[in-house]
Order: structure tokens, then sequence, then C-alpha cells
């Protein structure tokens, strides 16, 4: 049995409880040694608690109010400072090993916290919401991480002087409320974003760069604006299904390109057949040109070789008949140099092969469905599923088709369409590695211009508006905020700061001089201004093409807000649950016996 204590409260009623086990928490490390001292009134109900919770589960863990608050802050302090380093152009990068030796190289924020193992609690709520962020909008996971951390260290200091944290949150909620109406006046229309093509552009390079190296992304960003132009139509929305990402692990990173067109990651299977075609006329088709199994459970017997014979003869006869269609077909709608190329989702067998061949036809045979899909989005045309009633304007057309081969893998590059709908982005590199990073960051572009054309209005960048909604914060704002909530506010404008401050860190400039200056700046002129990460002088984001998505930001502020006043909220931190190991013995709600 437990030893048991006396103790008193206030109010002067005495309890009676078992004093609790202590257990360590393996998940859980603290800063500060928590001392129980049965003199104050606090210990005693932080031990009435740990009791009443011991009660219901012998074997329950727990950590309570202000320690529950400092795990949960260390946390998000640490998720913060690992990927503190990767924010902006000049941000670093991280080496992710496996536990096979696997290595991969990134500085997007979305892909570390997906590919590390995280343990602490706390940090997994704080990394899923992360990457909730950026499967919504596309971007900002490392500026949700920064702004959530650094809430929760700000109202920290407030907190550990004896502020109750429901004020603290709702300083915050004034804070947050008034930062997304500042947000609506901060931003810059763009009602013909879908035409300004420079707009475009810089805003793809300002989300390349934040990944890739200058001269990369500048070679990516044309790409990517070229990409959103073929597949975007007016007052539709974007699918970006449409734009084929292709790796080819050849050349170097600058040698990636777009494809106006569709490349597909397989070839002809016939020695013989073309491999580059120009005027092609395209037939996209869903029909066999091989034996096939019957639906049922049926066979054909026969009795001596002949009758095999006639059998063999009559399957090839109707295979034969297929091909004279196509054959006829092609030459009555290529003229002038045409030529025809066949993409068939079935199988064609070697016979069939060696007949196309023969007439210059070149045969694609179990293209996957997804080509298929792309194919007549981009070159016209409809999916063929009968070789009856055939007609011109079922096929589509490309400019060129060439087949490409990189040791034992074979590609179709079917280019220069007349309209395309959908298209390729062709990504080159000379390993694996730069690869993978190059195509995490096309991604984040693609959705970044997409971003852009649905909202129709874009942010200044380069920490300008989070330097100047700070600034509103503590000139207005915080005036008009009366009572405790005032403390909230002001913790809200200084967490802000982190993302100048971050840039400036990261670009080896003085973090306290560059503030200052970019404050200064801001006052004297009113205008959004921002931080030149190449030379640490302030600068005006509009005129060096810098530019933020709107939904990024909103979403953002209100995602890490949230986060940071349902941790400031947590008086108890507590292991409980029912998988907790063996059972007790003598427990009376075992069982098993």
């Amino acid at each position: 049995a437990l030893p048991l204590c006396y103790f008193a409260t206030q109010s002067e009623h005495y309890t009676q409880q078992p004093f609790p086990t202590l257990h360590s928490l393996d998940w859980i490390r603290l800063d500060c040694t928590c001392n129980f001292q049965l003199n104050t009134t606090k210990s005693y109900i932080n031990m009435a608690s740990r009791g009443r919770v011991q009660e219901l589960n012998a074997n329950a863990e727990v950590v309570s109010q202000q320690d529950a608050r400092r795990v949960n802050v260390a946390a998000a302090m640490g998720l913060q400072a690992v990927l503190k380093t990767n924010l902006g152009p000049r941000g670093t990068l991280k080496m992710l090993v496996g536990g096979a030796g696997q290595l991969k190289l990134t500085k997007d924020g979305q892909v570390l916290l997906k590919e590390m193992q995280i343990q602490h609690p706390t940090a997994i709520l704080i990394a899923r919401t992360a990457t909730a962020q950026d499967d919504v909008t596309g971007d900002g996971t490392t500026s949700t991480v920064l702004l959530c951390g650094e809430l929760l260290r700000q109202t920290e200091r407030y907190a550990s002087e004896g502020l109750h944290p429901r004020v603290l949150v709702d300083g915050l909620e004034i804070a947050r409320d008034a930062t997304l109406e500042f947000l609506k006046d901060f931003t810059v229309p763009k009602e013909d974003a879908l035409t300004d093509a420079d707009l475009l552009s810089h805003v793809a390079r300002t989300s390349l760069q934040t990944k890739l190296d200058a001269d990369l992304a500048a070679t990516l960003t044309q790409a990517v604006v070229s990409s959103i132009s073929c597949v975007a139509e007016p007052d539709t929305p974007i699918d970006l299904h449409r734009v084929e990402i292709i790796t080819m692990e050849r050349k170097l990173g600058s040698d990636s390109r777009f494809v106006n067109g569709i490349v597909l990651d397989h070839g002809g299977r016939h020695p013989d057949m073309p491999q580059i075609l120009d005027k092609c006329h395209i037939m996209t088709c869903n029909v066999t040109f091989e034996y096939e199994k019957t639906e049922v459970a049926s066979g054909f017997f026969y009795t001596n070789a002949d009758e095999r014979e006639k059998l063999v003869e009559s399957e090839r006869k109707w295979l034969d008949e297929r091909c004279k269609q196509v054959i006829d077909f092609k030459r009555s709608v290529c003229t002038d140099g045409e030529t025809f190329v066949m993409i068939n989702q079935k199988g064609i067998d070697p016979l069939s092969l060696d007949i196309f061949a023969k007439e210059g036809i070149l045969c694609l045979r179990r293209a996957k469905r997804r080509n298929m899909e792309r194919l007549t989005l981009a070159c016209g045309g409809t999916p063929i599923h009968s070789l009856e009633d055939l007609t011109v304007d079922m096929l589509g057309y490309a400019g060129q088709v060439s087949e490409v081969s990189i040791g034992e893998d074979k590609f179709t590059f079917v280019e220069q369409c007349r309209n395309p709908k959908s298209c390729t982005i062709l990504l080159q590199g000379p390993n694996p590695h730069s690869i993978a990073q190059m195509q995490d960051a096309v991604r984040d572009g693609l959705r970044s211009v997409k971003n852009t054309i649905e909202d129709k209005a874009v942010v200044p960048g380069a920490g300008s508006f989070e330097l100047a909604a700070a600034m509103h914060l503590q000139q207005d704002v915080a005036r008009q905020t009366k009572g405790r909530a005032k403390l909230g506010v002001l913790a809200f404008a200084e967490a802000l700061l982190i993302i100048p401050k971050t840039l400036a860190e990261n670009s080896g400039f003085d973090v306290q001089e560059t503030i200052l200056s970019l404050q200064d700046e801001r006052e004297a002129t009113k205008m959004p201004i921002g931080l030149n990460c190449s030379t640490g002088e302030p600068m005006l984001p509009a005129e060096e093409g810098v530019w933020d998505n709107v939904r990024v930001k909103r979403q953002s502020l209100y995602l890490s807000t949230v986060l940071a006043n349902q941790l400031l909220l947590v008086d108890e931190v507590m292991r409980a649950g029912k998988q907790m190991g063996a059972p007790v013995e003598g427990d009376p709600m075992d069982l098993r016996n």
C-alpha cells in the first residue's frame, strides 16, 4: 500500500490522498527539476491531480500545469531550431540519413517534417499541422513552424510571471484577426494574373530560389510558367495533374526544360520502326492486336494437326484484318510527307508489330492509362475503342515524335502539339539527390503560380508583410486593446518578426541592426519594405519582383495561432492510455484470469 499524506488547502478542507509514485517520461525532456514542496498550496493541488489520475490508472504518468506548458514550449522551440536555418534563399541544406544508409539533401520544410522520425507528441502535432499547410496551399511549412514556436516562446515569458494562459489566448486572437484584416489591405490585386507573364515569372522564381540555387531556379522558372500557361483556362480551376514531371538521370540540372507535349516512359517494340517522325497523326486507341483468352471457361479441341492449323489460321486472319484496317486508314489520312503513330493501351503481338513496321508506323503498346488521358489533352483527338467507322477527327497531331534511349530505358517525346492542354517538365540531373531536390522545388513552384492566378492578388515578400504587420500591431492595435489582453497582442507582434530576423540571420547579417534599419525605413516611407538577402539593405519587394501568395500567408497565420493557443491551454500532459504494458497484479478490472 502507498503511504498516505494529509494536507490542507486555503479553504481549510482536509482530504486524504495516496502519495503518487513518480515515473520517468521517456518521450519528454524537462529543462528544470520538479520540486514538490508540501508547504505550498500549488504543490498540494498538483499532487491531488496526480493522485486522482493514479487512482484511475496506477501506470499513469502525469506532468501538470507549468511543467506541461514548459514541455510544449520546449518541443515547439526544438522543432523551430531544426527548420530555422532553412528559411529563405540563403538558407542551408539538411542531409537526411535513413536506417539503411539512404541519403536525401533538402531544405524543403515539408520534406523534412515527413521524412524525419519525430517521437515527441507535441512536436508530432506541430509537424502534422505544418504539413497540412503544405497540402492545402503548397508552401509555408517552415514559416508555420517558426511562427508557432515563436508565439509559444513569447507568451511563455508572460505566463511564467503568473499571467493566465486564457488571457494570453484572448490577446493572440485579437492580434490574429487584426493581422488578417491588415493582410487584406497589404495585398496587391492582380486581376490579369493569367496573362501577366512577368508577374508569374517573379512568383515562380521567388518560390524556387528558396529551395534551389539562383542559376538553376532561373532555368526552371520558365518551365514552370510555361506549364501553367499551357494548362490554365480563364475562370476554371487549374488541374496540376495535367503537368507531367519526368526525370532522367543524365546531363546537368541546367539541361532541364519544358516540353510542349508529352514524354512517355516507354518506346517502340520493333527494331525496324522509325525513331524520328515529323508531321505525325496520333492514334490513341484501346484495341487489342493479339490473341485473347475467352471470357468464359471454354476451350478448343482438335483431333489432328490439320484442325490445329486451321484454328491458328483463323485467329491470325482475325488479327490481319484488324491490321489492314489501320493501314488502310493510315494511307487515307497521310499526305504530303505526313506520318502515323499508334499508341495502344492494350497489347500488340510480334507479327502485327512487323506488319506496322513495314508500313512505317511507329507503334507503342501497353501505354499507361495516365499517359493515354494526357495524350488526348495534348494532341487532340479522342480515344478509339473500336476500329469500325474511323474518321480523321479521332486523330491527334504532333509536329514531331522521337524515341530516346538512356541505358535500358526508352522514352518517347511527343512534341510541337498545336493546342495542348497537357504538357511535361523534363528534369535532368547527374544523380538522384539533385533530381529529387529539383522535383520537390518544381512542385512548390507550380503551386505558387497556381495560387497567384486563382487569388488574383499577391503579397510583397522578403519579410515585408511580417515587419509591417508587427509595427501595425504595436502602434495601433495594442493601443486600442484594453487590459491584460494587450500583452498577448504585443507577444504576437514580436513573434511576427521571427521571419525577417531569420532571413537576416541565415544571410549572415546582424539581426538587431538589420531589423532596426528595416523598421526605420518602413516608418519613413510607409511603403512595403523587405530585406535584400544579398546586401542586407532595405528594399522594395515590388521593384525586385519578390512576391508571396496571399493564401499561404493567411493559412500560416491562422494555423500557427490556433495551434499555439491550443498548446498554451494545456495544463496537464498524461500518459494514461489503455495500452500501458502488463496489468497491475490484483487489478479488479483485469478479466484475463
